[in-house]
């Protein structure tokens, strides 16, 4: 029997999950609950967005009305439920962590990514793609620093490293969060941003409640880079850059009270809105766990990529020193 607390899982969940070495476990602890959560919400924001990605509020108003389903479609002509680089990177770096030991270091990281890009994803940043391919040509796997790379392609695929890093000090969870983030994106700003993921996902999973998690994290990280503050003026059509993308997040997260509420709020603001809804659903997914996701989005997700999310998110908690 598969027991969260008192709450029933969804039918799409698996009964049992596995642990390194094959074993199998049958409960699902809390902490293996909000785990998962954030690996399905990682995923299913990636699919929700990927519709509307690059479109302005105006134009999915116009479209939509409100965006609220997987449908699909977007600039990529995705089947329902299918995901984009966000998912696909964060999964090939956790099978990089599993196959490691557990550990997370540049050069298995950067080999992981490498041959996903050889295994043409439907998608690709530019500074993810500029650096595996100097990666290529050199075998070093930490690219120059840049100022130029504060992208949040290190941020969406940060999801493995918190989960790895549980029970680690914030020293060794650092340094891990900069050794996946610098084989693409070796800049100040896009560290704090990733840094910053990586603690509230942690949090959450350990029972935070948002308010702690607002001032502990989302705050203090305006305070040590300013350009983060987010309580400003709306983020609407946020870039690729971490900055807007996380402005955008905080806001739709600290502003809501549901998984569902959160995700369609920040997909429904345009722009790099694949980016913006897989951060914003693995932070959500990681505070609500897997009671707060919706059936019908989790039925809707491509079927592979939930499995993979749920068995991989089990297997890094087993490897972590919780």
């Amino acid at each position: 029997m598969l027991l969260a607390g008192t709450l029933t899982p969804p039918l799409s969940l698996p009964t049992k999950m596995p642990q390194p070495g094959g074993a199998a476990q049958s409960i699902i602890t809390p902490t293996l609950n909000r785990a998962m959560a954030a690996y399905l919400g990682l995923a299913i924001g990636d699919a929700l967005g990927a519709s509307v990605e690059f479109m302005t509020p105006n134009e999915i108003r116009h479209q939509f009305g409100v965006h609220r389903e997987l449908s699909g479609g977007g600039w990529l002509r995705l089947k329902t439920g299918q995901v984009t680089d966000d998912t696909t990177m964060a999964l090939a770096l956790g099978e990089s962590i599993l196959q490691n030991d557990g550990k997370v270091e540049a050069l298995a990281a950067a080999r992981a990514f490498d041959a996903w890009m050889r295994a043409k994803p439907v998608d690709i940043g530019n500074t993810v793609r500029r650096n595996l391919i100097a990666f290529r040509r050199s075998g070093h796997p930490e690219a120059a620093p840049s100022e130029h790379d504060a992208g949040n392609g290190a941020a969406m695929r940060v999801l493995p490293v918190a989960l790895a890093c549980l029970g680690q000090s914030e020293a060794e969870t650092i340094a891990a969060v900069r050794a996946q983030a610098h084989v693409t994106h070796h800049n100040a700003i896009s560290d704090a941003g990733c840094e910053t993921l990586v603690f509230m996902v942690q949090d959450f999973i350990a029972g935070a409640n948002d308010v702690e998690v607002l001032h502990r994290r989302a705050h203090a990280l305006a305070k040590r880079f300013p350009a983060y503050a987010f309580r400003t003026r709306p983020r609407l059509n946020p870039s690729g850059y971490v900055v807007d993308t996380l402005q955008a997040v905080f806001q739709a997260f600290f502003d809501t009270e549901s998984f569902e509420d959160c995700l369609v709020d920040v997909v429904n603001r345009g722009g790099d809105a694949d980016t913006t809804g897989a951060i914003a659903g693995m932070l959500a997914g990681a505070r609500y766990g897997l009671a707060g996701i919706p059936k019908r989005w989790l039925n809707a997700l491509d079927p592979k990529i939930r499995e993979g999310c749920l068995h991989q998110a089990a297997a890094l908690i087993g490897s972590s020193r919780t």
